[in-house]
């Protein structure tokens, strides 16, 4: 086993890294690649009973809206359990530590997987609870696994946003159990096999992540995991984490607001509650909410989507689907640039004055906005009728989902204490998951009145996604607030 001192801390924060992206790339983001593992339900027949013979301009055809209504309801709840269950998970991460939130992640996914395992077209409605189940986990894979960029410094908000892609990526996986399935193997034996894998989670909980957490920044001497001789409890992990924030909290500024006396509100501005309720927190709740909305609603309605443009072709719908799944193995690939635009500034000589905290917020604008203008390109082109243009929303879709929650849990690193990170990252979450609910009356909308046509819903969410672009310019002004003040107090000091 590896030491904890010195280039043994090295190697086992490796080790803890590699060993995590594999992880998250193998199974925490899996549910959202329901739209391949929907095409092999169908042909299961899963909730085939729903569709009925109907006779449109003289000619007999399946009606299967009901069954798609069905399977749109089933991913509508699994997103929103992801996200909104975020919100206790924090808390829980934040009061127990890594391995309690681990065990309770690893028997809610390995549920999920054995309930899919055993399930049949008589017992379809076993699918609401596992999805639901398999999301559940999968977030808190990631949850536990984002705080090993606090192991590299400086490459922090790089190594964040490289999990995020790794769990972008995981949504091939049922690309994998679709090819798979075509090719003779059984569904239960693909789902038996990813409960099995449990084992490689448990083995990670006990010998390579903390018993706690990894405060940030590394005290002198940090230790973790298992065979540790200096190893901290967690009393002291805790007092040792909350004496580095006090410092960080004297050392930055850019977090704290002046009260109308004139008076520094520092101390204040440290509890979660002033967190929660600040503007920072407010504006990054809707640029997450809305580009959030427009990816679940293109995700949970790809099938139909595509059985519209294709007109039923099944051999068409198959090739876009395993195109779909394709381009999310790139997620892994395009998240790191997002990380490294937040982490550009690392190691260069700060502005007089400036705070730690000032730089980070500073370089995270041109990441909040690009990743606005993504979700507005990725928009257009989903609304655009013409099939072969789809390949080109793939691209922007994955591109855009891995900036998206890459960046959003960068931001809440930077912008807000550590010591609050499980709660803030949890709550916006969950309240995004609440908004992430109207994709379902979109669904209902566009199989209803609109008949089958998305494209008025296509280019109201487009519409809606330029609100994200209120998060980075109020950024941008608070910035630019916080530089005036420092030149003011500059000349004040100098005269």
């Amino acid at each position: 086993m590896f030491g904890c001192q010195g280039d043994g801390l090295r190697v086992r924060s490796w080790f803890t890294l590699i060993s995590g992206l594999v992880e998250c790339l193998g199974f925490a983001g899996a549910v959202f690649g329901w739209a391949s593992l929907v095409f092999v339900l169908k042909n299961e027949g899963y909730f085939s009973s729903l569709c009925v013979n109907t006779t449109i301009n003289g000619t007999a055809v399946e009606d299967c809206s009901r069954q798609d209504e069905q399977f749109s309801l089933i991913f509508t709840i699994a997103s929103f359990m992801n996200n909104f269950l975020t919100l206790p998970n924090g808390f829980l991460f934040d009061r127990f530590g890594t391995t309690v939130a681990r065990l309770l992640g690893i028997s809610v996914y390995s549920t999920g997987m054995l309930l899919i395992a055993f399930s049949t077209t008589a017992s379809s409605i076993l699918l609401f609870p596992a999805l639901s189940f398999i999301s559940v986990g999968g977030i808190l894979f990631l949850m536990t696994n984002i705080q090993v960029g606090n192991l590299f410094g400086t490459h922090r908000s790089t190594i964040i946003t490289l999990y995020n892609g790794a769990f972008d990526s995981s949504s091939a996986v049922f690309l994998i159990i679709k090819l798979l399935f075509e090719d003779g193997v059984s569904l239960r034996g693909c789902f038996l096999f990813m409960a099995c894998c449990s084992v490689i989670h448990l083995f990670r909980t006990f010998v390579l992540m903390p018993r706690t957490h990894i405060p940030y920044p590394l005290p002198e001497n940090y230790t973790y995991g298992i065979n540790c001789g200096g190893t901290q409890d967690y009393t002291i992990a805790k007092v040792e984490e909350k004496n580095i924030q006090t410092s960080q909290a004297e050392e930055e500024e850019a977090f704290t607001e002046t009260s109308p006396q004139g008076q520094n509100t520092s101390k204040m501005e440290r509890s979660f509650k002033s967190c929660f309720l600040s503007w920072f927190f407010l504006w990054h709740l809707l640029w997450l909410s809305v580009m959030q909305l427009r990816h679940y609603l293109f995700i949970g309605t790809l099938n139909p989507m595509l059985n519209h443009l294709t007109a039923g072709d099944p051999s068409l719908v198959s090739r876009y689907t395993n195109a779909f799944a394709f381009t999310q193995l790139c997620g892994i690939l395009c998240a790191p640039w997002n990380g490294l635009l937040m982490d550009r500034h690392k190691g260069k000589q700060r502005e007089p004055g400036q705070s730690e905290q000032e730089a980070d917020l500073k370089a995270a604008i041109l990441s909040l906005s690009l990743t606005a203008l993504q979700c507005v390109l990725f928009s257009v082109c989903a609304a655009t009728p013409i099939l072969p243009l789809q390949y080109l929303t793939f691209i922007l879709q994955v591109l855009n989902r891995s900036f998206l929650y890459g960046g959003n849990a960068a931001f809440i690193s930077v912008a807000f204490p550590s010591v609050h990170f499980g709660k803030l990252y949890g709550t916006v979450m969950a309240l995004s998951a609440v908004v992430s609910l109207l994709q379902y009356p979109c669904f209902a909308l566009i199989k209803g009145t609109l008949g089958g046509d998305p494209l008025y819903v296509n280019i109201g969410l487009t519409v809606l996604s330029l609100l994200a672009f209120v998060n980075p310019l109020y950024v941008y002004l608070h910035c630019r607030r916080q530089a005036t003040q420092r030149r003011a107090a500059k000349k004040t000091s100098s005269s």
